[in-house]
């Protein structure tokens, strides 16, 4: 295995424990309500204070990402997080579980900016595509093997279980990190060495390209995530099924996008990354209109539709950050990718916020306007084709000259 394949798959990894942390807590909604006895609206909460939290890390952190080293930071930053699920892994109510995971999402918020900028400084960009596939393929693996084990070891044990398991993960995942990332600085000597936070924002804000990147994640996040945190929740209420039922969703849907996240980078390579984006958020609506309008259903068409979604979500994902880490020069990739997961971060946690406030639990137990979520939703992401289509890549090459040579030898 060469060492571009040994350092994308271990920020791959990296990815594969942060979407976990932030993915498992929506499956054990049902348990976590009933166990801490919580409304919808408390447990949006829980799922946005990550969010939330993750993007006034991100926010904070446009202002250091590109003052030091990457593997450095990367380090630092997985330590933190990783102390942070320790905490959830720990917590013995609702209101030290909230805090808790506000403590992750301050430095999980950090993780994806870091990993952009990595793969922008070492890949170029006629690989971004297929790079960004094999990384998010991390998304897919967590659905098929993390979230699935994850619910079996909280099923036969305790909710805590599923953390205890991340942070035992994470001290491996340290490891590669420092055998496997390189060490890179010549983005400290291709710009300014310490700009401002004024000369930082000026930069990202004062360049309509990177705007118009930024404001695409946001219409992206606000148009999946009033959705996705309360997908498990509707389908044990709504559609029937039981808790431990859930993990097919994701198994089904995990392993789906396997195989399709890396074949959707290669198509994104060969035929352009808007003419993908475009094709995979026009299929997307599709799932979107029918899962919000689910009530009592055979198990088997739910998981057709769920696993629907997931594979048109990720699809329009790996040409959507190909493309965005491209806007930005060597010398400021971090900032405006750090400025970009504060954003991200930020609008999913609106999105839950504001999903959170629109569904409503009857008296008979079910959850009652999700369809009106949907319509929204299916008009925020219709919006992103044209929005994408003036969007320009500026970088196309890397400041990794040897990446044999940059990486740390075992």
């Amino acid at each position: 295995m060469n060492k571009e394949k040994l350092l994308l798959w271990t920020l791959a990894a990296v990815n594969f424990t942060h979407i976990v942390d932030f993915m498992i807590l929506m499956p054990l909604g049902p348990q976590l309500m009933r166990i801490f006895e919580i409304s919808p609206q408390e447990f949006g909460l829980l799922v946005s204070s990550y969010t939330f939290s993750a993007g006034v890390s991100s926010f904070l952190g446009a202002f250091i990402l590109d003052k030091y080293d990457r593997r450095t930071i990367l380090m630092w930053v997985f330590l933190g997080f990783l102390l942070g699920t320790i905490a959830c892994a720990l917590s013995p109510n609702y209101p030290f579980l909230l805090t808790a995971r506000i403590l992750s999402g301050l430095f999980g918020g950090l993780t994806s900016a870091l990993i952009f900028a990595i793969v922008g400084d070492a890949i170029p960009d006629k690989r971004r595509g297929r790079a960004m596939g094999m990384v998010m393929a991390a998304f897919s693996v967590a659905s098929v093997v993390g979230v699935p084990f994850g619910l079996y070891i909280a099923s036969i044990s305790n909710w805590h279980a599923p953390f205890v398991f991340l942070a035992i993960l994470a001290v491996i995942i340290l490891v590669l990190i420092y055998k496997f990332v390189p060490s890179i600085t010549s983005h400290l000597v291709t710009g300014h060495l310490r700009p401002s936070p004024l000369q930082v924002i000026r930069r990202v804000t004062g360049n309509a390209n990177q705007m118009r990147a930024i404001s695409l994640t946001v219409m992206m996040m606000l148009g999946q995530f009033m959705i996705i945190p309360f997908l498990s929740p509707f389908m044990v209420s709504n559609v029937g099924f039981t808790e431990l039922q859930l993990t097919f969703i994701y198994m089904a849907g995990g392993f789906f996008t396997v195989f399709t996240s890396p074949w959707v980078g290669r198509m994104t390579d060969k035929y352009g990354k808007i003419r993908v984006f475009t094709i995979f958020m026009s299929l997307n609506v599709l799932p979107i209109a029918i899962i919000t309008h689910l009530g009592e259903t055979p198990i088997y068409y739910a998981l057709i539709v769920s696993t629907l979604f997931f594979v048109t979500s990720n699809g329009r994902m790996v040409p959507a950050a190909a493309l965005i880490t491209g806007t930005a020069k060597p010398e400021n990739r971090g900032s405006f990718l750090s400025f970009n997961s504060a954003v991200q971060q930020l609008s999913a946690g609106l999105a839950s916020f504001v999903g959170g406030m629109v569904l409503v639990e009857g008296g008979d137990g079910k959850l009652y306007n999700f369809e009106m979520i949907g319509y929204a939703a299916i008009i925020i992401s219709l919006l992103c084709i044209p929005l994408i289509r003036g969007i320009k890549v500026v970088d196309t090459g890397t400041i990794v000259e040897d990446l044999e040579e940059a990486v740390p030898a075992e």
